[in-house]
């Protein structure tokens, strides 16, 4: 089974990486996302993305397991929900149908990047049960539309490849420092592995969180006044006020 991995991770070495349980350098299990197969997987290597943003991966080893069972909307099951339709209130309100079991799948399956064209086989967009896929024309609208609410941004000009934000940076800001102030942390350093990988933050909803989400979570926090992002050793860290 070839996975399409979505997850990128990069870890970074701070000052606190002494009271982890385990040296960064030796982290090399991370969790994935597979968006066509609804999967989990452990990858037994360290992500590099190279200068065009691709993630780029030598030897590694999936082991696959099932993810919790995802309940589908109703809408999931009718064939013509899988048509844009020409009536403006019913495209309308089939249109926030569409954003809303999108954002839920990704928060489900805990994706960041999606791909136009792959999203047409994933199970969001194709439901095989009934034989159904949303065009790729269609799924652009769907997407251009999350844009519009500020769940989407592009990565491209040809809008084949986005961003989805299932949770907007301010709320992801605002879970972050109700930890931070919960364990007692205020004015204090953490890089920014140590808050989406280290172990003091697993269990926590933003764990796992990809680099770039974070650190617009982290912007969303300094503009508030309650964070500032600094550089440590040449790495990313915050510190929370």
């Amino acid at each position: 089974m070839v996975a399409v991995i979505h997850t990128i991770v990069s870890g970074l070495r701070g000052e606190k990486e002494k009271k982890m349980k385990r040296p960064y350098s030796q982290v090399t299990h991370q969790r994935s996302a597979c968006l066509q197969t609804g999967t989990r997987s452990m990858v037994g290597i360290i992500w590099r993305r190279d200068t065009s943003g691709s993630c780029r991966l030598g030897k590694v080893e999936l082991q696959s397991i099932s993810a919790m069972s995802f309940e589908w909307p109703w809408q999931y099951n009718f064939p013509p929900f899988f048509t844009l339709q020409p009536n403006v209130d019913t495209r309308q309100k089939q249109l926030a149908a569409w954003c809303s079991l999108a954002l839920a799948y990704c928060r489900h399956h805990k994706l960041y990047t999606l791909d136009v064209m792959e999203s047409q086989e994933s199970p969001v967009f194709n439901n095989k049960k009934i034989e159904r896929k949303l065009s790729t024309e269609a799924i652009q609208v769907v997407f251009e539309e999350l844009r519009k609410k500020g769940n989407l941004d592009w990565l491209d000009k040809n809008k084949s490849r986005c961003l989805v934000m299932w949770r907007r940076p301010e709320e992801w800001g605002k879970l972050i420092y109700q930890w931070v102030s919960k364990v007692g942390m205020i004015n204090s350093v953490f890089t920014l592995y140590e808050l989406s990988n280290g172990d003091d933050t697993e269990g926590e909803e933003f764990h796992g969180l990809e680099e770039w989400m974070l650190l617009r979570s982290l912007q969303a926090l300094q503009t508030d006044g309650k964070a500032e992002l600094i550089t440590m050793d040449d790495s990313k860290g915050v510190k929370f006020f």
